[in-house]
């Protein structure tokens, strides 16, 4: 993913509300939302790692990724969307499963990860201090630390805050919208700014590369999972998949 806003325990009906953007290559071949050959894990997949980037299991454990936006990137061994397939495969306490990853946090280039597990939902970076145990709130996160004063980020967040009632419904043309920010208010991340600019919207429209799929995931003991994939036009790609469960 890479612009994500959610609600931690804001809900009486969902202890996690998460509304998501996947930017990425058009070219990087995807499988969109599904159940996985094991039964357990809800997520689209990378074809090309064999990851993916948010996901959920019948046991209620939850995971989402974001890359870090650097200018000059080192080469990473490993793909990082398979820390959210890993997590959400393995049976470890969350924290135990980050405190792994981070051991290990060279391999990568630089992420974000949430990871929920229970009551407990945990960010941790390579590139940013952890935060354990998240206390209930409305955050969000984007390809820099978790609720860095990106444009677009701050305006989902708060859309998020204010429409946790109408989620569903709203949640779909707060991820859709193409206004890009003012070049002030631009974050500095080393890239060429033309480019900073195109990436300043929360759905981005740009030769080879964009907005992929949107989700609208609420979490709880009945669990509702949306995804809505987009072309290469920024339309709409087939019927919006949509899964629910009990936990």
């Amino acid at each position: 993913m890479c612009l994500i806003a959610f609600a931690w325990r804001c809900s009486a009906s969902y202890p996690l509300i998460l509304v998501a953007n996947r930017d990425e290559w058009h070219a990087r071949p995807a499988a969109p939302l599904q159940v996985w050959s094991d039964g357990r894990i809800w997520a689209g997949r990378d074809l090309q790692a064999g990851g993916t980037w948010l996901g959920v299991t019948a046991g209620g454990r939850m995971a989402a990724l974001t890359n870090v936006r650097e200018a000059a990137a080192p080469r990473a061994a490993r793909s990082r969307g398979l820390l959210v397939r890993d997590y959400l495969g393995a049976s470890q306490p969350a924290r135990a499963y980050a405190e792994a990853v981070l051991a290990e946090a060279e391999h990568y280039a630089g992420f974000n990860l949430l990871l929920r597990d229970g009551p407990h939902l945990h960010y941790v970076s390579n590139r940013y201090p952890p935060r354990w145990d998240l206390p209930a709130g409305v955050y969000g996160l984007s390809n820099a630390g978790l609720d860095s004063p990106w444009p677009k980020l701050e305006i989902l967040r708060e859309r998020l805050r204010q429409g946790l009632t109408q989620v569903e419904e709203a949640a779909w043309t707060w991820l859709t919208d193409r206004q890009q920010a003012e070049d002030a208010a631009l974050p500095q991340t080393g890239i060429d700014p033309a480019w900073e600019k195109v990436l300043s919207a929360a759905f981005i429209v740009a030769p080879g590369y964009g907005t992929r799929s949107s989700a609208v995931l609420l979490q709880g003991e009945q669990t509702r999972f949306c995804e809505q994939r987009w072309d290469a036009r920024g339309e709409a790609e087939g019927e919006r998949t949509c899964l629910g469960m009990t936990i």
